[in-house]
């Protein structure tokens, strides 16, 4: 159920009667040959789709995050870690105040996780707040779920390239890439980084079949509802 769908009126009713949120976290930074948006369409896809047998409340996916290392690829927006942290912060403290105490976060860049400790040290403060932060792509049974196809598998490659990421009317390669040395990234410039990542893609297959794919996101929404439906200490 959409926040943005929802009335405040709306809203307080449902918290008589349940407490959880989800509150997905994305990027705008490069994917190679698929949307800029990629982690922003999959977490908030991704959220609403696992949020649905409940009717729980998903936030707006927040759409920009930590990615400075792609400073060096046209589109890319990135926040200071220390921004991030106090936006998050910010957010969840706004969500709280009007009732919501279990709140999973659905992440979907990894750029973002140094904004975790954070955020869990916030909800440890307060008291009655649980937040699970959930990196979902990288979650134990989907990670299985990708290796089974291409463990080379990473940014930007095939295990995102999705039909809701493709864009309109680029030809993605159809090889494989071999895995590209990320050593040293945080030394680099954007620029320096960006001629030795080439496409922007960190290796694997650039693309698999829409079978392959739907069965990988089945994974995805299955594992991560759990989390929502019982990940919660009692």
């Amino acid at each position: 159920m959409k926040i943005a769908e929802m009335t405040w009126m709306q809203v307080e009713e449902y918290l008589k009667t349940d407490d959880r949120c989800v509150l997905p976290l994305g990027s705008t930074e490069q994917h190679a040959y698929i949307s800029l948006a990629t982690d922003s369409i999959l977490s908030e896809r991704l959220a609403l789709e696992v949020a649905e047998p409940f009717s729980v409340p998903v936030f707006p996916v927040l759409a920009y995050g930590i990615t400075p290392y792609f400073m060096g690829y046209p589109g890319t927006v990135t926040i200071s870690p220390s921004t991030y942290e106090q936006l998050l912060q910010e957010i969840l403290g706004s969500i709280r105040r009007h009732g919501f105490r279990r709140i999973l976060v659905v992440n979907g860049h990894g750029g973002n996780s140094p904004a975790r400790p954070a955020v869990e040290a916030w909800a440890g403060r307060k008291d009655g707040v649980q937040l699970l932060w959930h990196n979902w792509w990288k979650a134990p049974d989907v990670r299985e779920a990708i290796d089974e196809i291409d463990p080379d598998a990473s940014h930007a490659s095939w295990m995102e390239t999705f039909p809701w990421t493709r864009v309109d009317g680029v030809d993605v390669p159809q090889e494989h890439k071999a895995p590209v040395d990320l050593s040293g990234r945080d030394e680099i410039s954007p620029q320096g980084f960006k001629e030795i990542m080439g496409d922007g893609s960190f290796g694997g297959w650039y693309e698999r079949s829409d079978e392959e794919m739907k069965a990988v996101w089945a994974v995805a929404v299955s594992e991560t509802r759990a989390k929502l439906e019982s990940g919660w200490s009692s």
